[in-house]
């Protein structure tokens, strides 16, 4: 499949444009991670995944998208309404009374593009093997991808999980953890150390693979091509993210302090200088 990594790259300038501006709007919300985890929603969405964005909730001959770290929902709204799932107009919507846009995702309201309420940690990767076990016995070949926050993996369900996808030979899932490092109290180091990741996953019978530049398109839209190629081999994939929390706006870059804090209106223009965009905010 050819790709304009160019025209990528200006979508997802234009997300984090929303991401900014939806958080500042309601005065809340997660601007860290979802700036972070920005490229990878958008390779998915606007290259990677066969999806439709009339939207069944079924997802029959699609691949389907679970958000397990719920509360990056600013980025998750952003992509799905600049893929066409409903208008971008409803951003100007998110975290305020009777919006369809909650701070973590749910099913409730009908929102086009989400399949489960998500924001309690731990449980995305079980519903997403779910939902690939399904398509396996529907005999439907399209491909389930998984996101977790690296902070999120100090859950015991995520292990209870990454132990049961090999040994069912779970080979049409592919995971991706955000390993930026940080969770809402600092560091994953100082709060509960991670180890060596790779290791860890691989012990579990994952095909582990890692991209070091998870801010960089080219290599993101890479690593998710990568991960496609191994896919049906009779092990679940799972892809290493290496992302900066903050990413594209420097004064929220590299620090666990915007994980969960809005920007006021000094900070939301210099953030909105930073992140040139011709293709109009909502």
């Amino acid at each position: 499949m050819s790709v304009d990594i160019n025209k990528l790259e200006q979508t997802a300038t234009q997300v984090r444009r929303d991401i900014v501006r939806m958080v500042h709007g309601c005065q809340s919300g997660h601007p860290g991670g979802s700036l972070g985890c920005t490229d990878y929603f958008v390779a998915l969405y606007f290259y990677a995944m066969k999806h439709d964005p009339a939207f069944n909730m079924n997802g029959v001959g699609e691949d389907l998208f679970f958000l397990s770290n719920g509360h990056i929902s600013p980025v998750f709204y952003s992509t799905l309404a600049r893929a066409g799932y409903f208008p971008v107009s409803e951003l100007a919507t998110f975290r305020k009374l009777d919006s369809r846009l909650q701070g973590h995702p749910t099913t409730h309201e009908g929102l086009p593009g989400i399949r489960i309420a998500s924001g309690s940690l731990g449980q995305g990767l079980s519903a997403a093997i779910g939902a690939a076990q399904a398509k396996k016995l529907n005999k439907d070949n399209s491909l389930v991808y998984v996101l977790m926050g690296d902070g999120e993996l100090q859950e015991g369900q995520v292990w209870e999980a990454a132990m049961y996808a090999p040994h069912n030979k779970v080979d049409n899932l592919i995971a991706a953890v955000d390993y930026n490092g940080a969770q809402i109290d600092g560091s994953t180091d100082q709060v509960l150390s991670l180890g060596n990741l790779r290791a860890k996953w691989e012990a579990f019978g994952w095909d582990v693979l890692e991209v070091e530049k998870g801010n960089d398109m080219a290599s993101v839209v890479a690593g998710i091509d990568e991960a496609k190629s191994r896919s049906g081999k009779r092990k679940p994939v799972i892809i290493l993210l290496h992302t900066a929390m903050g990413s594209g706006v420097d004064f929220m870059m590299g620090t666990h302090k915007w994980h969960g804090v809005a920007p006021n209106d000094e900070q939301l223009e210099s953030a909105l200088n930073q992140l040139s965009s011709t293709l109009g905010d909502y």
